[in-house]
């Protein structure tokens, strides 16, 4: 039996403001990612394209990673339906990031829930 190659695929984020933005990003990751609440199917290391537009701003970010998180329809504790990605390490991953910790500069060490932690 083959293993299956993974798929890939196109997630539009929106992430309307800071505490949105919060509960997605997982600083956790080495070059850090984002869960995407979504119902479609995927595996664990499906190849992601992340198309993120950031609260107030107006240009959209494109990073590739893979998928490392998934919570399923009908998960425990009422979690949201979706996939955390990793975002690959590339320059464009990168400076998502940055950008990304700066909105959330002074909150990533809360105790807060998130969709993933």
């Amino acid at each position: 039996m083959k293993p299956m190659a993974a798929r890939q695929g196109i997630i539009s984020l929106k992430i309307k403001d800071a505490a949105s933005l919060y509960n997605a990003y997982m600083p956790f990751l080495k070059h850090g990612g984002l869960f995407a609440a979504t119902a479609q199917s995927y595996s664990l290391g499906d190849e992601v394209v992340l198309l993120v537009t950031l609260a107030e701003e107006t240009e959209r970010l494109s990073v590739v990673g893979k998928v490392v998180w998934i919570s399923p329809i009908g998960a425990q504790g009422n979690r949201t339906a979706g996939i955390g990605i990793h975002f690959n390490e590339s320059g464009d991953a990168e400076a998502a990031r940055s950008r990304i910790e700066n909105i959330l500069a002074g909150t990533l060490t809360s105790e807060r829930a998130t969709h993933t932690m």
